[in-house]
């Protein structure tokens, strides 16, 4: 029997998010809005489900009086996306 896809990762748009801060340390707001043609209001929507998930980190602070916020990808959030590439994989038989 197929193993059901972790679906908090199998949106598009979350997808998007957990492959970019897979591949870098960190990834600010702006850098993920762009990269992820998303607006403000669904990316902000989105990261604050995989912040409860303990799948990334989300810090907020400010550069002088701009806030600022910056995502990483923690190891939980890590080990549930390699989850997710795998199931995917026997998914599609690769």
């Amino acid at each position: 029997m197929m193993k059901e896809l972790n679906p908090l990762l199998h949106s598009q748009l979350r997808l998007a998010i957990m492959s970019i801060l897979m591949n870098v340390d960190e990834a600010d707001f702006v850098y993920l809005k762009e990269k992820t043609e998303s607006t403000a209001g669904i990316l902000s929507v989105q990261l604050d489900k995989l912040s409860t998930a303990g799948y990334i980190a989300v810090n907020k602070g400010f550069v002088g009086k701009k806030p600022r916020t910056v995502c990483t990808i923690t190891d939980i959030g890590r080990k549930a996306f390699e989850e997710y590439v795998d199931d995917l994989r026997q998914y599609l038989n690769l």
